[in-house]
């Protein structure tokens, strides 16, 4: 699935563990369930099914006399075993069937349950059009995982049971229905059809699906295997550009994983108000029609491709071999999303790998510091679906990427293909990861593993250098500062790790080469010294940046400036680059402005802008502005939101120029939109006119639907910025009227958080009306949008409708969400207009020292 702590002693970080939180466990096996029939006949108008669902179970043991199962909100009509009526006993989320003859062990039975379901509240989901969205296409499509399918069949639902399965099911023409494995059957009945498919390998109850739609067919194929793309009619382009790599990614994950791919068919199909980015259910993986790219949106959007990727690597990390429990969901999400990273260095080489990787590190640390930190196996919670967060996806995968760094590239892939070859089929846990590896390279990474899967957290390193020129010895320092000054070493913050070290040397413009030491970093304080026969140009600290680490280094201006020009990795660059843009002043101005300009990576070149916004001089805007010429989008992109950081009149200007001119992207003109929102809001001497503003981003959302609604919602959050304007808030609010294209009218649902917090009281009072309204709506995203929306609010009032929210709402994550922005604005209530204009009154003083800061640095390089 595509895109949530235990720490008793640590009190800096808050506690995954909501209140309500439990130990979760398997429940005891009655039995291996051998196969599961599903046949179904759809209601669509009426948001509902009959079915009728076949279980073959072997018991496992002598005397069962009572069998249990997951039905949540299903009516039962009958039970037979063996064609016997037997008594059940129904409470609305469990089935408790009474054996009429107690189990006997090896003996097969086949429990027969008919049942029917109306307007399901998850698990099954049913689209059509309104006279809000008249143009809704009519669709019916499942998502089980983690535990929804017990929405709508009655089922053992828990990943340790796995079994074949079968899907009869009856629909409308001209509809089609997709399901797992093969179709070996359709009759037409009248103005119906009946599609019966079946899935010949194991697998769990949450991984079958059902998707119907009067879809378009795209067929492609990999060694003679069908390979199919369903989407809306009228997207087959889209469709092809979007999914097209496919069948290229099944031979590459099957040469990667030492496994061909073991299903008989792979479908890939768009739906529409998908809950997810994408779900790998086995053979047949349902997508957001979101992912859909034209033209102009797959100029610089990838997450089209990793998302398809990440789905793929499923069908192995997942489908193939199956986790036995959601604790150890890590072991499929870490390696699908390590998979988008080697995807990515396959595609477009190594520096876009490393590039994504540190996207994937920041994502997680962001989490880390922002919401909880926690072990990535856990099996306390109140939810499994709680689990599903940056821990377990992007974590998961800087884990795995580790692992590799560790065993080394021809090891790591004999241990991964070791462990899919010795599982497929099966169930796992963590643990059988770690045997795979011992198995196939003698290696233990036991020691890795109670690092930084065992426990939260990783290492924040401070890194220093100093040259004794007299002695040719480099000193390196490396604390390690997550770890209490005051526990001697001893503590269980700290990291055990072997860190390769290395010094930097260039000649004569060819390609610098490192001298490498690897160094054993495992005190809260070590000094390191390395005799050299000269003085270095640059220190990089982790060759590679393998290690899942935060790093400050504290380096002399030169070696930074060296590190930025020469360093080959690019992540060493932009690390340099920031520790440059602390120090501040003209010379690191114009080194971060070489590099802007000259650098041969993007991802260094967006990231440098980013830096050179942190430097208070009034030179930096020069400095800049060059960037918005550059060839690659996400550069202009990055460029920009540098801009709206640095908020002068110029910046205005030269932003304002984006939104009435465009770019090519729909993502720089987003930015633009944003931007220029941003900067209006600040306190400037000269500043741009609210209302001109108001008009420009006004034009955008009249003129520039379109993909996504990607820019119009980039206008929406500039409208957003304007804190105090009841005209910005007047036409958010129209925006989130029912019938805006969805996208659109999520984000300025979530906008009205934002512009909340400068309104007078009684505007306050319109949007928390207008939240508690919305908030009554049933759709998973537009429930999350208003809990954004209140999470960002500093009145009392919006935790009286969190609350509600929490309470009322089918989903966990949208529990989870809401009781953790309850407490966010019981903070933001904290922030009194006292400190608000203490912030005001230190801003001034930093515009009036970056002017003599700027003044002073000019003079002295015209001194020079």
């Amino acid at each position: 699935m595509s895109y949530y702590f235990f720490d008793t002693e640590n009190h800096r970080y808050k506690s995954f563990e909501l209140p309500g939180a439990k130990p979760h466990y398997n429940p005891d096996r009655p039995g291996q369930v051998e196969h599961i029939f599903l046949d179904l006949d759809l209601n669509i108008p009426n948001q509902s099914l009959q079915g009728k669902c076949n279980i073959t179970l072997l018991p496992i043991r002598n005397g069962i006399d009572r069998l249990i199962l997951d039905a949540v909100n299903l009516n039962i009509e009958s039970v037979l075993v063996d064609e016997v009526q037997q008594k059940f006993d129904y409470d609305g989320e469990k089935l408790s069937i009474k054996l009429h003859s107690p189990t006997v062990a090896h003996q097969r039975l086949v429990i027969a349950i008919a049942y029917s379901v109306q307007q399901p509240q998850r698990g099954i989901y049913f689209i059509q059009p309104n006279k809000h969205y008249p143009h809704k296409p009519t669709q019916v499509w499942t998502q089980g995982e983690d535990e929804d399918s017990r929405f709508w069949f009655p089922c053992f639902d828990y990943p340790g049971q796995l079994s074949t399965s079968e899907i009869r099911v009856r629909v409308p023409k001209p509809l089609i229905a997709i399901s797992n494995g093969e179709l070996i059957a359709t009759e037409v009945d009248g103005d119906y059809k009946i599609y019966h498919w079946s899935q010949q390998q194991i697998h769990p109850t949450y991984l079958m699906t059902l998707a119907v739609g009067d879809f378009a067919e795209i067929r492609d194929e990999w060694n003679g295997i069908p390979v199919t793309y369903y989407v809306e009619k009228g997207r087959e382009a889209d469709a092809k550009r979007s999914m097209g790599k496919t069948p290229r990614m099944m031979e590459f994950l099957s040469e990667k994983y030492g496994y061909v791919y073991a299903y008989s068919k792979y479908a890939q199909v768009c739906v529409d108000d998908f809950i997810f980015g994408g779900m790998e259910n086995t053979s047949t993986t349902l997508l957001t029609d979101r992912c859909l790219l034209d033209a102009r949106a797959a100029l610089d959007n990838r997450n089209t491709e990793s998302l398809v990727v990440h789905e793929l690597a499923h069908q192995w990390f997942g489908d193939l071999v199956v986790i036995k429990h959601w604790s150890h969901a890590w072991v499929k999400e870490g390696m699908a999303s390590y998979s988008e990273v080697m995807w990515t260095e396959h595609e477009y080489g190594a520096d876009e790998a490393a590039y994504y990787r540190l996207g994937e590190a920041r994502s997680y640390l962001a989490e880390d510091s922002g919401r909880y930190r926690r072990p990535m196996v856990t099996h306390v919670y109140r939810e499994a679906i709680e689990l599903y967060d940056r821990h377990i996806y992007e974590k998961g995968s800087c884990v795995y990427h580790m692992i590799r760094t560790e065993l080394g590239d021809e090891m790591f892939w004999q241990a991964m293909q070791t462990f899919v070859q010795d599982n497929a089929h099966k169930t796992v846990e963590t643990i059988d990861l770690l045997r795979a590896i011992e198995k196939a390279t003698g290696r233990n990474l036991l020691f890795l593993f109670d690092q930084y899967v065992y426990r939260g957290g990783h290492p924040d390193f401070k890194v220093a250098y100093s040259w004794d020129g007299d002695a040719n010895l480099a000193k390196v320092t490396v604390t390690q500062t997550q770890a209490s000054s005051d526990k001697n070493g001893s503590s269980s913050d700290l990291f055990d790790l072997r860190i390769p070290i290395g010094f930097g040397y260039a000649k004569n413009g060819a390609t610098a080469e490192l001298k490498i030491f690897k160094v054993r970093v495992h005190e809260r304080e070590q000094a390191f010294y390395f005799p050299l026969e000269e003085k270095p140009l640059f220190v990089s600290f982790d060759v590679g940046n393998n290690f899942l680490k935060t790093v400050a280094l504290e380096y002399p201006v030169p070696e930074l400036k060296a590190q930025l020009e020469f360093d080959p990795n690019p992540i060493s660059r932009i690390y340099a680059a920031e520790a440059l843009a602390k120090k501040g002043g003209l010379e690191v101005l114009k080194a971060l402005e070489t590099a802007l300009q000259k650098d041969p990576f993007w991802g260094v070149r967006a990231e440098v802008a980013a830096q050179i916004a942190e430097i208070k001089l009034d030179q930096t805007f020069d400095a800049l502005v060059l960037g918005l010429k550059d060839d690659n989008p996400n550069v202009r992109r990055a460029v920009i939101e540098a801009l709206a950081k640095i908020k002068t009149y110029a910046s205005y200007k030269a932003i304002k120029e984006v939104v009435e001119n465009g770019d090519a992207s729909y993502y720089v003109e987003a930015a633009a939109a944003r931007a220029v929102g941003t900067i209006a809001a600040a306190s400037l001497e000269e500043k741009p006119k609210e209302e001109k503003v108001l008009k420009l981003l006004k034009t955008v959302l009249e003129a520039k639907a379109g993909w996504n609604e990607v820019v119009r919602s980039g206008a929406i959050a500039g409208l957003a910025k304007l804190k105090t304007s009841e005209a910005a808030l007047n036409l958010i609010l129209e925006y989130t009227k029912i019938g805006v294209p969805q996208p659109l009218r999520l984000t300025a649902i979530r906008a009205l958080g934002t512009v909340s917090v400068g309104q007078t009281p009684a505007n306050v009072e319109r949007i928390l009306d207008h939240l508690a309204e919305l908030a009554k709506e049933r759709f998973f995203l537009t429930q999350v949008a208003v809990v954004t929306a209140l999470g960002n609010m500093e009145t009392p009032k919006a935790i009286s409708i969190l609350q509600s929210l929490g309470e009322q709402t089918a989903d966990g994550r949208v529990r989870r969400y809401a009781a953790e922005e309850i407490a966010k604005v019981q903070k933001n209530i904290g922030t009194d207009s006292a400190v608000k204009q203490l912030r005001e009154e230190l801003d001034q003083l930093k515009q009036q020292n970056q002017e003599l800061r700027s003044r002073l640095e000019n003079l002295e390089a015209k001194a020079k």
